[in-house]
């Protein structure tokens, strides 16, 4: 074989040592890729249950309100809070409005970082760090969940 067409064969393709380090240079790539991507679906994560969070803390604030004012009538011992967060959704009679009700959230939403809508509560009875319902009224509702947060707090604590 003469030189000129060694010459030729070697220029018509990539050496390996060329393709190891394309292929770790597309490596480092993704994996930087995938770990920004995860970081972004976790942030929207957090941004959706401080939503959620805000959305039935209102929803409870609003029960209050219209109790305070005699716009519906509170049970006995609730301090004019919901029982539950089943009642929000289902709504209460109005008074004085017949047979209308007010309903305080369309449905009780899930927790992004848990999946379901099983969301820790508080009544006016509890602790203000208390894990456990004391059953009388829904004053606060926390996450469940277990995990930590982007900025190192644990997402029972929002």
């Amino acid at each position: 074989m003469s030189w000129k067409k060694r010459s030729q064969l070697s220029e018509q393709g990539f050496t390996l040592v060329e393709l190891i380090a394309a292929i770790t240079i597309l490596l480092l790539l993704v994996s930087v890729a995938l770990s920004l991507a995860r970081v972004r679906v976790q942030r929207a994560r957090e941004t959706e249950l401080r939503r959620d969070l805000r959305e039935m803390r209102e929803a409870i604030d609003h029960y209050k309100d219209y109790s305070d004012r005699g716009a519906i009538l509170a049970k006995v011992n609730t301090n004019g809070y919901p029982p539950d967060l089943k009642t929000l959704v289902e709504g209460v009679p109005i008074q004085g409005g017949g047979s209308l009700k007010y309903k305080f959230l369309r449905k009780i939403p899930l927790d992004p970082t848990t999946g379901n809508a099983d969301w820790g509560l508080r009544s006016v009875q509890d602790d203000a760090d208390s894990r456990s319902w004391g059953g009388q009224n829904v004053f606060d509702v926390y996450s469940k969940s277990q995990g930590t947060a982007l900025d190192g707090t644990q997402y029972a604590d929002w």
